[in-house]
């Protein structure tokens, strides 16, 4: 593996759905811890090589829900924190060659998104309803956007969130 390639990284996470009246705070910090603490931890073991090598790229899977979607309370904050971290990783670490951003996919057609929405069910209806591009993302799809980042080609891209989300977010707060 080249020094660069060992410089990028991307961070995933872990959801539940509740509202916010059913949620505990228990699985709030849970899925808070989740989501944020492995970035974060990730990037302080990284730092030093990142640093030394004046290279690095850090890319952060965020999600759409952190522009509003129903159910989706804790890992929305969750979200939305690591989208910050994000931020102040790339204005702190800019001066050493170091961007840092985060990809939020939209609805993507993988195993479990479609365990729990089977074609022709409602929840795809649902889902489908939300997306101007009238289908869903393939998971290379989100990759591809992961590469960009990765790559030499994004080396003047920091500090952003990259919506992966075939027009979902449009109009979202």
């Amino acid at each position: 593996m080249s020094p660069k390639m060992a410089a990028c990284y991307t961070t995933l996470g872990l959801q539940i759905t509740s509202g916010l009246s059913s949620l505990t705070f228990v699985d709030f910090s849970h899925i808070l811890d989740l989501n944020v603490q492995p970035a974060l931890q990730l990037t302080q073991a990284l730092l030093p090589g990142m640093r030394n090598a004046r290279f690095g790229r850090i890319v952060n899977a965020s999600s759409l829900v952190t522009r509003g979607l129903p159910f989706r309370t804790s890992y929305a904050a969750a979200k939305s924190v690591l989208e910050s971290l994000t931020r102040r990783m790339a204005v702190e670490l800019a001066r050493n060659g170091i961007t840092a951003d985060a990809v939020a996919p939209g609805p993507t057609e993988t195993e479990l998104f479609r365990e729990n929405n089977p074609e022709g069910s409602e929840g795809e209806k649902v889902y489908l309803a939300k997306v101007p591009m009238g289908r869903f993302a393939s998971p290379i799809e989100i990759a591809a956007a992961i590469v960009f980042l990765n790559g030499d080609n994004a080396g003047f891209v920091t500090r952003q969130t990259l919506f992966v989300d075939g027009g979902s977010s449009l109009g979202m707060i």
